[in-house]
Formats: C-alpha cells, structure tokens, sequence
C-alpha cells in the first residue's frame, strides 16, 4: 500500500463570527456609523427601485439591498488613501467609500445627513440616471461608478474585470512606499472566471496588498453556486495560492469588520494578499424592483428567512440592547436617509408636463449631446513643446544602429530620465532582454522595474492598467505575440481602452503596449498576427507602426508621452536591420499623426507600415511606376495623417493599401471605406488593397508563404492600378 500524508495549506483559512461581547467591545462611534452608512444607502437604493419602476432609470438597477453589510463592515475602516473597485452590483461601495471620504469615516445619527453627504447622494443617482452632474457625467450610469479623489476606482460591468486593474493600483501602493490597501468586490460568479484566478497568483506571487472581497449571494440571475461549482465555499479558492482567507457572516456587519481588519493587518504588514468571504443575500432579483420568488427560482420561504436576517435590523437590535440607541433614534436614523433622497430626486425631477401625475428628469440635467466622442482619447496637448524631428530631414551626425537595439536603447534612456516607467511582461527580464533582445541591460539597470510576469496575460495586462490609472507609475507592458490579446482581451478593449471615455473623459491611462508581428518565423497561425485592423477600430488606443529604427526611437518617445494607452507594433523582419539614427541622440518625438512621404510619384498613392513599406519601395522599383509611398507610422483614428493622404490622393487619383497579414483582421479595409468616404470625388478607380490570405500563416514554410504578402503581391497590386490607369 502506498504511504498517505495530509498535506496542509501554506495559508490560514478561518470562519469568523462575532459573539455577545465583541458587540460589547465595540466601538459606540463605530456601531453609530455602521448604521448610519446602512441607512443611507439603503434609502438610495429604495430610490433607485423607485425611480426604475417609473422608467426613469436607462438601463437595469442593480439593488444592492440586502447586501450592505459586507460593504459598509469592510469599508468603514478604510481611509480615503485606500482604495476600493467593484462589480455591476456596486452602488452599496461606492456609496461606502464616498460617504467615509466626506464623513472622515464618522457619521452622527442625530445630525446625519451633512451638505456633503447630500452631495454624495445626489451626485450618485445623478449619474445612475445619465445625467451630467454625475461622477462620470452621465456615462457611467448604474454599472461605472468611479471617484478617485474618495479611492473609488470604479465598479465594473464585465464579472471579474475589475480585480485585475486592482492589483494594479495594489502594485502602486506598494511600491510607492504607502501602507495603504485595496479591496477588489466581486461576486460568486467571478471566482471561477480566469482573469480572478489569474490575479490572485499574480497578486500572491509579487505579495501586493489586495483584498479579493467575495460577495457571495449565492446567485448568479438564477443559478445557485452549488450548482456551478464544486467547493460552495468559495474562500477556499486562495488555498490554491497561499493566500489567508476569511469566511464571514456579510449579515453581521461587525463580523465584517472584525474579518477586515484581520485581512488588513496582513496586507498593510506586507505579507501579500487576502480573501474575505461574506456570505450575503440580495433581496430583490438580478435587476429591477421584483424579488427572485417572482421569477420562479428562489421561494418565498427563502426570501423571509434571510430578510429576517437583514444587516440594519442587526445592527440595531445590537445598538438597542447595549443601551446605545432606541427605537424612535434608528426611526429617526432612518427618516433622516429617506429625507436626504426626498430632496436629491426633487433637484433631478420634474413633473412631467406631458403626463397628469408622472414624473421626468429635469431637460437642462441631460449631458450636451456634443459630449458624445469627448475623451475617448485624450486631446494630446501633454506632447506641446516637445522637440520634435523628423528622422529624413536631420542633417546631423548619423550612426548605424540595429532596430532592435534601437528598442532597447530607447527604453534604457526614458528609464534612466523617468522613474514611473515599469516594464512588465513574459520573460523580459531573462535572456538578455526577452526572446528578441528588446530589453536587453534593462533589469540589470532599473532593479525591480523590469517585472518578469506569470503566464497569465489578463491579470498582467490589467495589472498594467491598474498602475496607469493610479497615475504614479507609467507600465510598458510586453505581448510576447499580438495573438496573445485575445486571451487579454476584456483587460485590453473593454477595461483600458474604455477606461478614460467611459468614466467622464478625463482620467489618463497613459500606458505602452508593445508586441511585434512575426510572420514568416514559422510560429503557425496562433502567434503571427497583425493586430493593428483589430486596435484600429476599438475604442481608445492610439497605434503606432515604426518602419525604422529612427523613427522607432522618435515614435516610442511620443508614446511614452502620451496620457492615453498606445499599442507600439513591431515586426522581426525588421530587428535584425540596420538604419541611420541620429548619433547619440535618443530624445526627440516624432509628432503625433504625422506620416512620412518616403518616395515621391503622381501615378498612384502607396500606402503602408511597418516592414511592408521596404516591400513598397522594392515593388514600385521594379515596376517603374510614379508613387507616392505613405508609411503611416501612426495607425489609430485620432492621429492618422489625412492631410499628407488627401495631397497625394489629389495629385495621384488612385490608391493601393498594402498590408502584409490576413483579410480577414484587416488594417486596410476600415481604411480603404474612410477613403473612400472622405476622397470620392478624387478618385480615378477603387481602392485597391494588398494583404495577406483569408487563412492565418501555418507552419508549413510554403504554406506560410502563401498565406502572406511579400513585394511580389505588390508588384501584381501594382500591375491592377496600372491597368485602370490605362482606362481613364
């Protein structure tokens, strides 16, 4: 017979519950806030059913009413440093967080209701309801709520999609030498989605002060979590990790709190992350003014036992029994909530006019319809005074220098200038410099700034942007290959491309994303993709293409200056080219949507990037024909150069779009529709494009070959245009 032994977890983990004299022990200022933050936000959340009922509210409610005692014990003891992020069902920490930031974390249940407070509150159903006067001016609605100045760092429609950008700003409070911590809330359902999982070994590996606060109400819409996984104790996920772990009563605000306050010792310690489990109950369906028992999946039985439980009846019958409060005072607490939300909905609402006895939002509250586009990037006046230059018109002292080396030498020198600069990425701090030499001498160089990350893309894309949203530290995230944002691709366009747009405009996200294009390597078709057609038409990103290492240099600076998230394409063929840089110089910035015109013609306008302009030029030479030759340089819809295009286009009256990968992910098309919208009436014929196959390169060399564009498909590109020339 084999021998067995009980292995055990590196990590504690532990059920807490409170008893008749931590009641007693308990803070009286305390238990008087904990009460006062139940009430007021469950008064808001009555307002939001109430106001959802009406039709007012665009969009789904997701009431928290039930749930407030795992908010209100986790949050209370947070400072305004701290910080906090949520899901969809956030309102209860929002609410939390914003009314300890303008409280100073104590709240007087005799005097309530402060002019700040009111503030809060209205402010907060002004942007449930889509109007301007909201924290993110109407766009974030019930789902995005965000307040930096409180530590909100913004609830999260996407299950999970938060707590990777959490770890982020966790990284920043780290590293920036605070003792300050950040809770990530997220629902039973996250915990079996990769992008949690993922953060938590990545959170537990680099030991960042991150709470994964796992509200389990134990419903997804209708799905109970025993039905959708096998360990109902969903605490029991950070074993995996070597993370403590707490189980609590989330009907017991202070077991909450106690639990917290555990799992806070720990992380402000710098011992690293902690779960806190609650275990909750929302009393109302997924959305919206029914309970559950309406739509045939939870019993009304059900429903009564765990209303019986409610977290502000608890903390009442505690505060009464001590002596603390009696039953007119909690009447009066909660009358005072009830008024605070009487008078925010009568500065929001109106009667309507159109309907006897109705309601409607007051017309002058809606956001201008002019704000629609506003911040979906930045407007880019943090580039104004830079020294500019364009590679081709220095007439300095040149040097030979190798494009790879180019993308190391430029880092090094904005390291060595810029201490927020982080590199983060699979294997960037090995092998001298990555699996192409990117990074070469940089760990060596920037200890500790050169993070070499899990396999795990989503948690370190998202972690990338949580530090760029805090503001402290500016990431230079690596993708090993383009292919790999498809794994990331919820933290890469729903979370960082979104981000600044979708909570007001405003806030940065000033981070690089790096990856190259490796077709012809022979790395199939899960690893060779040209991702800039994908990036072009996501909202958010700028895109940059260098041709050579020159404008590499110029090109990578802007980006590293920017305040918006830039996706900086590479290509291998082009790494092991040597170019003329000017000598020693590796500070000025190519401007901002400004192409190059790299050959001169009037018989048609070659357009392309990245290592197919070489392609370009060979092809137009062997084919005699007069061409403009357009490297892009920058590829996204804000910076796009339609300025040098247009001249050319009116001067030539034809186009070719040359584009080396796969028809299907396409740069060109989106590009060829804009042209021909925006140059109709120039146009001799129609745009024609080269690309790549419909098929993804294989491994097959001649297969591979096949499947992408090379000078020879220009030159046939070419030969069309030609033929059309001939017919005007």
């Amino acid at each position: 017979m084999p021998e067995r032994r009980r292995l055990d977890p590196l990590a504690p983990w532990v059920e807490l519950s409170t008893t008749a004299q931590d009641w007693a022990s308990a803070d009286p200022a305390l238990l008087a806030t904990m009460l006062g933050q139940l009430h007021l936000i469950r008064a808001f959340e009555e307002t939001v059913l109430e106001l959802a009922g009406e039709g007012l509210v665009h969009g789904p409610a997701h009431s928290s009413i039930g749930q407030e005692g795992g908010a209100v014990g986790s949050i209370v003891g947070l400072g305004s440093t701290d910080a906090i992020n949520g899901s969809h069902r956030g309102h209860h920490q929002f609410l939390a967080k914003a009314i300890n930031h303008v409280s100073g974390g104590a709240l007087d249940p005799a005097a309530l209701v402060t002019a700040d407070i009111q503030t809060v509150l209205q402010r907060t159903l002004a942007e449930i309801l889509g109007l301007a006067q909201g924290y993110c001016r109407g766009r974030g609605g019930s789902m995005h709520l965000q307040w930096f100045e409180a530590g909100a760092l913004g609830t999260n429609a996407i299950v999970g999609g938060g707590v990777p950008l959490a770890a982020g700003n966790a990284w920043a409070q780290k590293h920036a030498g605070t003792t300050d911590v950040t809770v990530s809330y997220f629902g039973d359902g996250a915990t079996n989605i990769g992008s949690v999982l993922e953060t938590m070994n990545l959170a537990s590996a680099w030991k960042l002060p991150l709470a994964f606060f796992i509200e389990n109400n134990l419903y997804a819409v209708s799905t109970t979590v025993a039905e959708s996984t096998g360990e109902p104790r969903l605490s029991a996920r950070a074993l995996g990790f070597g993370i403590p772990s707490w189980r609590v009563d989330g009907m017991d605000p202070l077991a909450v709190h106690l639990a917290t306050k555990e799992a806070e010792q720990v992380m402000r310690s710098g011992q690293g992350p902690a779960v806190v489990e609650v275990e909750v109950y929302r009393f109302f369906h997924q959305n919206g003014p029914y309970p559950g028992s309406a739509f045939g999946y939870r019993t009304k039985d059900e429903e009564a036992a765990w209303r019986a439980r409610d977290p502000l009846d608890r903390v009442a019958r505690e505060m009464i029994a001590l002596g603390q409060i009696d039953t007119a005072g909690i009447a009066a607490v909660r009358e005072q909530a009830q008024s605070a939300m009487r008078a925010a909905v009568a500065e929001l609402l109106e009667g309507d006019p159109e309907s006897a006895g109705k309601r409607r939002i007051r017309p002058e509250l809606w956001p201008d319809v002019d704000f629609v586009n506003v911040g979906v990037r930045g407007d880019a006046s943090e580039l104004n005074g830079l020294r500019t230059l364009e590679p081709t018109d220095y007439r300095g002292e040149l040097e030979t220098k190798k494009f790879v080396d180019a993308v190391a030498a430029v880092m090094d020198r904005r390291m060595a200038e810029d201490a927020r600069i982080v590199v983060l990425g699979e294997d960037v701090h090995r092998l001298n410099g990555g699996t192409n030499g990117a990074t070469k001498g940089l760990a060596k160089k920037f200890p500790g700034r050169v993070l070499g990350t899990p396999i795990s893309e989503n948690a370190f894309a998202g972690l990338g942007g949580g530090m760029a949203l805090d503001g402290r530290y500016r990431p230079v995230v690596e993708f090993m290959y383009p292919d790999f944002m498809w794994v990331a691709a919820d933290q890469v366009f729903n979370q960082i491309g979104k981000a600044r747009h979708m909570f007001g405009g405003e806030n940065p996200v000033p981070l690089v994303l790096r990856t190259k294009v490796a077709m012809g390597s022979g790395y199939g078709s899960q690893h060779l993709m040209d991702p800039a057609g994908i990036f072009a038409t996501s909202p958010g990103w700028r895109i940059v293409a260098p041709s050579s290492a020159a404008d590499y240099i110029g090109l990578m600076n802007t980006a590293l200056a920017l305040q918006d998230p830039v996706l900086v394409i590479e290509h291998v063929d082009l790494y092991a080219e040597s170019g003329e840089v000017p000598a020693g110089d590796l500070d000025y910035f190519i401007p901002l949507g400004k192409a190059a015109l790299r050959r001169e013609g009037t018989d048609v306008t070659v357009i392309s990037y990245l290592s197919m302009v070489k392609h370009s030029l060979e092809a137009v030479e062997q084919t005699g024909m007069s061409a403009d030759v357009i490297d892009l340089r920058w590829l996204d819809r804000a910076s796009i150069d339609w300025d040098t295009i247009g001249t050319s286009i009116r001067k030539t009256n034809s186009v070719l779009i040359v584009e080396q990968g796969a028809r299907g992910t396409s740069y060109g098309a989106w590009l060829s529709d804009e042209i021909q919208r925006r140059f109709f009436d120039y146009l001799d014929q129609p745009v024609e494009r080269v690309t790549g196959g419909e098929a993804s390169p294989s491994i097959s060399r001649v297969l591979e070959r096949a499947a992408i564009a090379r000078t020879e498909d220009v030159v046939a590109g070419l030969e069309i245009i030609k033929l059309g020339l001939g017919t005007r």
